[in-house]
């Protein structure tokens, strides 16, 4: 009987092991996707800073696949870019799913992930509006989540930028702000209104624009202003030509000639004054981490929405010259300085 026996666990043994493993990736890595409301890095700096934050936290130990929407230059293909997505995720199935800006969650998220009823964790990042309004989370507590879906508000710092600048130029008292009639341009405006009367100098023009014809419509108005706050301008059309941030400072410049602050880094390097900018690897690491946690099992739910809070003060130094400011000693420091 002995005898018999060991040759019978022999070969269930060499059965056993000749079955292939069945990894998520096939490698052993979980398997992420990551949709992306804008364009690729090279096209858009900010779709750059949210992908380093996001790759340093899962990029050695996931097989990560990026997808872009592509939405900052067209809108309008928005969701024939979503149902796309949607069907890379399909043929993906992956582990978890981050989605990063507004236009991924109103044109692939809601339509797709929550309407099928999708059960992965979804992490997300650059949304401006409230979770609340996407319902992601409960009115009540808008931190606490009420699906499988969990991340990271944004919030420009508007206010802290506002009061930057007056510490450059101390005579400004009225500022307009200025943003692509887009989502991520109306909950800004919807931040202006609600925290305006905290700022340190006047709001006197608030606007959306779609055109270079809507931006000329406001130019006497802006002429009024000390500075402009402009955020989301990217995609600004000029008939049939899409407009880049730059162009539209160039047009500021040539049209309205007021100091500009600009709400990300690629915005003052391009030729804005200055900013307290939001960073997009702060807010790709929280959602990477978040996922990560979710990965590992904590319930989604348990993992409350946060909000960024890093700021980072940037002047260029070339535009200050340029527009013969002198800015007090004192207020370079801590600053970081570009051309």
């Amino acid at each position: 009987m002995r005898k018999i026996l060991i040759p019978l666990l022999s070969m269930v043994l060499v059965v056993v092991l000749s079955i292939p493993t069945i990894s998520p990736a096939g490698n052993g890595k979980k398997k992420v996707l990551v949709v992306m409301s804008y364009e690729e890095p090279i096209e858009n700096p900010w779709s750059k800073e949210i992908k380093e934050g996001i790759d340093s936290v899962l990029a050695k130990t996931h097989e990560i696949t990026y997808f872009y929407m592509d939405t900052k230059v067209n809108l309008e293909g928005g969701e024939k870019k979503a149902k796309e997505a949607y069907s890379l995720y399909q043929k993906l199935q992956p582990d978890g799913v981050i989605t990063a800006d507004d236009n991924a969650q109103s044109m692939f998220v809601l339509p797709y992930l929550l309407e099928n009823k999708v059960k992965v964790p979804i992490m997300f990042c650059g949304v401006n509006a409230t979770a609340v309004k996407y319902g992601y989370a409960q009115t009540k507590d808008p931190r606490k989540p009420v699906v499988n879906i969990s991340g990271i508000l944004e919030r420009g710092h508007i206010k802290e930028s506002v009061a930057f600048i007056k510490q450059i130029i101390p005579d400004i008292k009225t500022i307009g702000i200025l943003a692509k009639d887009s989502p991520s341009g109306k909950a800004l405006l919807n931040q202006v209104k609600a925290e305006s009367d905290t700022y340190n100098v006047k709001v006197g023009v608030a606007e959306l624009v779609k055109t270079v014809e809507d931006l000329m419509k406001i130019i006497e108005r802006l002429q009024k202003c000390d500075a402009l706050f402009m955020d989301s301008m990217e995609g600004l059309r000029d008939g049939d030509k899409l407009l880049s941030y730059k162009d539209v400072i160039e047009i500021i410049n040539r049209d309205i000639g007021i100091p500009l602050i600009g709400a990300n880094k690629s915005h003052v390097t391009q030729g804005a004054l200055c900013a307290v900018v939001k960073t997009g690897d702060e807010q790709g690491e929280a959602a990477a981490e978040m996922l990560l946690k979710a990965m590992r099992g904590t319930p989604v739910p348990d993992i409350r929405i946060v909000q960024n809070y890093q700021g980072r003060r940037i002047i260029n130094v070339a535009v200050m010259k340029e527009q013969g400011i002198k800015a007090k000693p004192q207020v370079l420091i801590g600053t970081t300085l570009v051309k």
